[in-house]
Protein backbone atom coordinates (compact mmCIF):
# COMPACT_ATOMS: atom_id res chain seq x y z
CA UNK A 1 0.00 0.00 0.00
CA UNK A 2 1.11 3.71 -1.01
CA UNK A 3 1.36 7.09 1.16
CA UNK A 4 -1.11 7.89 -1.47
CA UNK A 5 -3.16 5.22 -0.97
CA UNK A 6 -3.26 5.66 3.05
CA UNK A 7 -3.73 9.52 2.84
CA UNK A 8 -6.69 8.67 0.67
CA UNK A 9 -8.44 6.00 2.95
CA UNK A 10 -7.65 8.71 6.13
CA UNK A 11 -8.79 11.29 4.23
CA UNK A 12 -12.24 9.03 3.16
CA UNK A 13 -12.63 7.87 7.43
CA UNK A 14 -12.34 11.61 8.24
CA UNK A 15 -15.21 12.68 5.66
CA UNK A 16 -17.26 9.86 7.45
CA UNK A 17 -16.74 10.73 10.82
CA UNK A 18 -17.32 14.65 9.56
CA UNK A 19 -20.98 12.89 8.34
CA UNK A 20 -21.64 11.09 11.54
CA UNK A 21 -21.02 13.82 13.57
CA UNK A 22 -23.43 16.13 11.19
CA UNK A 23 -26.21 13.58 11.49
CA UNK A 24 -25.88 13.14 15.58
CA UNK A 25 -26.34 16.74 16.04
CA UNK A 26 -29.06 16.73 13.07
CA UNK A 27 -30.65 13.66 14.97
CA UNK A 28 -29.94 15.68 18.83
CA UNK A 29 -31.63 18.90 17.37
CA UNK A 30 -34.47 16.99 15.84
CA UNK A 31 -34.84 15.51 19.27
CA UNK A 32 -34.45 18.26 21.38
CA UNK A 33 -37.01 20.01 19.06
CA UNK A 34 -39.77 16.99 19.64
CA UNK A 35 -39.19 17.25 23.28
CA UNK A 36 -39.97 20.76 23.48
CA UNK A 37 -43.13 20.61 21.33
CA UNK A 38 -44.21 17.43 23.55
CA UNK A 39 -43.75 19.89 26.65
CA UNK A 40 -45.37 22.64 25.15
CA UNK A 41 -48.42 20.86 24.34
CA UNK A 42 -48.50 19.32 27.91
CA UNK A 43 -48.02 22.42 29.34
CA UNK A 44 -51.17 23.96 27.37
CA UNK A 45 -53.60 20.37 27.73
CA UNK A 46 -52.62 20.74 31.48
CA UNK A 47 -53.21 24.68 31.95
CA UNK A 48 -57.33 24.32 29.81
CA UNK A 49 -57.85 21.56 32.56
CA UNK A 50 -57.09 23.74 34.94
CA UNK A 51 -58.84 26.40 33.62
CA UNK A 52 -61.84 24.04 32.79
CA UNK A 53 -62.00 22.78 36.48
CA UNK A 54 -61.76 26.57 38.04
CA UNK A 55 -64.75 27.50 35.38
CA UNK A 56 -66.81 24.72 36.89
CA UNK A 57 -66.20 25.13 40.76
CA UNK A 58 -66.75 28.98 40.36
CA UNK A 59 -70.11 27.77 38.14
CA UNK A 60 -71.42 25.83 40.73
CA UNK A 61 -70.30 27.94 43.35
CA UNK A 62 -72.42 30.42 41.23
CA UNK A 63 -75.14 27.97 41.30
CA UNK A 64 -75.13 27.19 45.04
CA UNK A 65 -75.28 31.41 45.56
CA UNK A 66 -77.55 31.92 43.47
CA UNK A 67 -80.46 28.84 44.25
CA UNK A 68 -80.28 30.53 47.43
CA UNK A 69 -80.72 33.92 46.89
CA UNK A 70 -83.34 32.11 44.51
CA UNK A 71 -84.90 31.41 47.97
CA UNK A 72 -84.03 34.16 49.77
CA UNK A 73 -86.38 35.99 47.32
CA UNK A 74 -89.69 33.40 46.50
CA UNK A 75 -89.39 32.17 50.41
CA UNK A 76 -87.99 34.21 52.94
CA UNK A 77 -89.76 32.13 55.81
CA UNK A 78 -87.79 28.73 54.70
CA UNK A 79 -84.92 30.65 54.24
CA UNK A 80 -84.41 32.64 57.34
CA UNK A 81 -86.21 29.67 59.56
CA UNK A 82 -83.01 27.37 58.04
CA UNK A 83 -80.64 29.70 59.28
CA UNK A 84 -82.47 29.76 62.65
CA UNK A 85 -82.33 25.93 63.00
CA UNK A 86 -78.70 25.79 61.86
CA UNK A 87 -78.12 28.74 64.68
CA UNK A 88 -80.30 26.45 67.02
CA UNK A 89 -77.65 23.11 66.22
CA UNK A 90 -74.71 25.03 66.27
CA UNK A 91 -75.81 26.74 70.27
CA UNK A 92 -76.99 22.72 71.02
CA UNK A 93 -73.29 22.09 69.70
CA UNK A 94 -71.20 24.41 71.95
CA UNK A 95 -73.71 23.96 75.01
CA UNK A 96 -73.30 20.51 75.47
CA UNK A 97 -77.31 19.24 75.30
CA UNK A 98 -79.02 18.56 77.93
CA UNK A 99 -77.51 19.13 81.45
CA UNK A 100 -77.80 16.35 84.15
CA UNK A 101 -77.45 17.10 88.17
CA UNK A 102 -74.26 15.32 89.43
CA UNK A 103 -75.29 11.97 91.04
CA UNK A 104 -75.76 12.77 95.19
CA UNK A 105 -72.09 11.26 96.93
CA UNK A 106 -72.77 10.01 100.23
CA UNK A 107 -70.55 11.02 102.92
CA UNK A 108 -70.05 9.38 106.06
CA UNK A 109 -70.69 11.90 109.25
CA UNK A 110 -67.86 11.82 111.64
CA UNK A 111 -69.97 11.34 114.42
CA UNK A 112 -69.43 12.64 117.95
CA UNK A 113 -70.91 11.04 120.96
CA UNK A 114 -73.99 13.94 122.80
CA UNK A 115 -74.70 15.43 119.31
CA UNK A 116 -77.59 15.78 117.56
CA UNK A 117 -78.55 14.64 114.11
CA UNK A 118 -81.23 13.83 111.63
CA UNK A 119 -81.70 11.05 110.22
CA UNK A 120 -81.63 10.50 106.32
CA UNK A 121 -82.12 7.54 103.62
CA UNK A 122 -78.69 7.30 101.86
CA UNK A 123 -79.89 5.33 98.82
CA UNK A 124 -82.95 7.24 98.16
CA UNK A 125 -83.96 10.34 97.16
CA UNK A 126 -88.08 10.00 98.28
CA UNK A 127 -88.68 11.99 101.67
CA UNK A 128 -91.07 8.85 102.59
CA UNK A 129 -88.40 6.21 102.87
CA UNK A 130 -87.96 4.77 106.83
CA UNK A 131 -84.70 4.88 108.16
CA UNK A 132 -84.51 0.96 109.97
CA UNK A 133 -83.28 1.06 113.61
CA UNK A 134 -81.46 -2.14 114.72
CA UNK A 135 -80.07 -3.45 118.00
CA UNK A 136 -77.01 -4.91 116.60
CA UNK A 137 -74.54 -3.15 115.09
CA UNK A 138 -73.99 -4.27 111.74
CA UNK A 139 -77.07 -6.92 112.12
CA UNK A 140 -79.30 -7.29 109.19
CA UNK A 141 -82.87 -5.79 109.39
CA UNK A 142 -84.61 -8.31 108.63
CA UNK A 143 -83.53 -10.53 111.10
CA UNK A 144 -83.10 -8.04 113.58
CA UNK A 145 -86.64 -8.39 115.30
CA UNK A 146 -86.35 -8.64 119.27
CA UNK A 147 -89.71 -9.46 121.01
CA UNK A 148 -91.50 -7.66 122.50
CA UNK A 149 -90.03 -4.43 120.80
CA UNK A 150 -92.40 -1.80 119.40
CA UNK A 151 -92.24 -2.60 115.28
CA UNK A 152 -93.23 1.63 114.85
CA UNK A 153 -90.26 2.77 116.66
CA UNK A 154 -87.21 1.06 114.26
CA UNK A 155 -89.03 2.54 111.27
CA UNK A 156 -88.17 6.61 111.78
CA UNK A 157 -88.85 8.81 108.85
CA UNK A 158 -86.45 10.82 107.52
CA UNK A 159 -85.48 14.02 109.30
CA UNK A 160 -86.14 12.46 112.77
CA UNK A 161 -83.80 14.03 115.41
CA UNK A 162 -81.75 11.43 117.14
CA UNK A 163 -78.71 11.92 119.45
CA UNK A 164 -75.56 9.76 119.32
CA UNK A 165 -74.90 7.68 122.20
CA UNK A 166 -72.30 5.48 121.51
CA UNK A 167 -70.05 4.81 118.40
CA UNK A 168 -68.79 1.49 117.18
CA UNK A 169 -66.23 0.49 113.81
CA UNK A 170 -66.82 -2.32 111.69
CA UNK A 171 -65.75 -3.85 108.41
CA UNK A 172 -62.65 -1.47 107.75
CA UNK A 173 -63.89 2.36 108.03
CA UNK A 174 -67.66 2.42 108.53
CA UNK A 175 -69.30 3.34 112.04
CA UNK A 176 -72.28 2.13 113.33
CA UNK A 177 -74.27 4.52 115.61
CA UNK A 178 -76.46 3.94 119.01
CA UNK A 179 -78.87 6.57 118.85
CA UNK A 180 -81.90 8.39 121.03
CA UNK A 181 -84.56 9.48 119.43
CA UNK A 182 -85.53 12.77 120.39
CA UNK A 183 -88.88 14.37 121.07
CA UNK A 184 -92.09 12.57 120.13
CA UNK A 185 -93.78 9.09 120.54
CA UNK A 186 -90.39 6.99 120.77
CA UNK A 187 -88.45 9.51 122.55
CA UNK A 188 -85.61 7.67 124.64
CA UNK A 189 -85.96 4.76 122.34
CA UNK A 190 -82.64 3.23 121.12
CA UNK A 191 -80.92 1.73 118.01
CA UNK A 192 -77.77 1.72 116.02
CA UNK A 193 -77.62 3.44 112.44
CA UNK A 194 -74.90 3.23 110.14
CA UNK A 195 -73.48 7.10 110.37
CA UNK A 196 -74.02 7.31 106.81
CA UNK A 197 -77.59 7.57 107.80
CA UNK A 198 -76.85 11.00 110.05
CA UNK A 199 -76.61 14.17 108.74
Amino acid sequence: MSNDDNSKDSIDVGEELEELKNKATEMASDAADAISETVEDATETISEAVEDVVEASSEAKDSAVAKIMELKESNPKVFFGGIGVLVLVILFLIMGGESTPPLPVVKAVNATVGQTYTLKGVNTTDPSVTIRLVAVPGSMAAYDYTEGEEESCKHMPQGTKVKAIQLQQAFGETKFVEVEMVGGECAGRKGWVISNNLN
